[in-house]
């Protein structure tokens, strides 16, 4: 029976020492995988981001962030051919992610994302159809929460944007600005590498509304 007990502490000792190592694999990719996307070395983050996807299939973050980094890269690309590339791997990764947490809103905002990366390069072919999409997806990601700061920002953002094209006023959306950077303030996650983007973003957008 001791023989028995020692046999299974052993046993457990030895899968909490993998589970620990592979968490710690886990922690230094992604860590290195945001200094080389912080370093504009955004094929090889996205790369990075992508084998430590394939290493965690139950892990929704490196997904997203493979569709994070290779949508925001697309944002000025006048090759057609090349921001077709970009965002169709951006959407791919982004489906697995939302099969892995549906009902997200912080992948419901990166959706949307994807979708303005479109509407940005060619809005008369992309901006009539996305933009309702968009409109979709930043209210059902408010239903979803609320209180989350990047949902309250980018939901106002796009509300401002969508003022300016129809020549009305912004003002009124400022208040939501406020509101997120309210949120940004008190927002924790205990989830390692849980999105922390828009802060910065929103304080710009709120000195422009003053």
């Amino acid at each position: 029976m001791k023989k028995l007990i020692t046999l299974l502490l052993l046993v457990g000792t030895s899968v909490a020492q993998v589970q620990a190592q592979a968490k710690d694999q886990y922690t230094k990719g992604m860590e290195k995988a945001f200094e080389l996307w912080g370093n504009q070395k955004t094929v090889e983050a996205s790369n990075l981001f992508e084998r430590i996807a394939t290493a965690e299939p139950d892990n929704w973050l490196p997904y997203y962030y493979v569709s994070q980094v290779n949508t925001v890269v697309s944002f000025g690309e006048k090759d057609e051919e090349k921001l077709s590339k970009q965002l169709e791997k951006a959407r791919e990764f982004l489906d697995v992610a939302k099969a892995i947490s549906p009902d997200n809103p912080e992948i419901l905002i990166q959706e949307a994302l994807i979708n303005t990366a479109w509407i940005a390069f060619d809005g008369a072919t992309y901006g009539m159809t996305m933009s309702q999409k968009n409109v979709q997806l930043y209210q059902k990601a408010l239903e979803l929460d609320p209180n989350n700061p990047r949902v309250v920002f980018s939901k106002a953002e796009w509300d401002m944007g969508a003022a300016r094209y129809f020549g009305k006023d912004t003002a009124p959306y400022c208040k939501d600005v406020e509101r997120a950077l309210e949120l940004f303030a008190t927002f924790k996650s205990d989830t390692p590498f849980y999105p922390s983007w828009g802060k910065e973003r929103a304080e710009q957008v709120l000195a422009a509304c003053k």
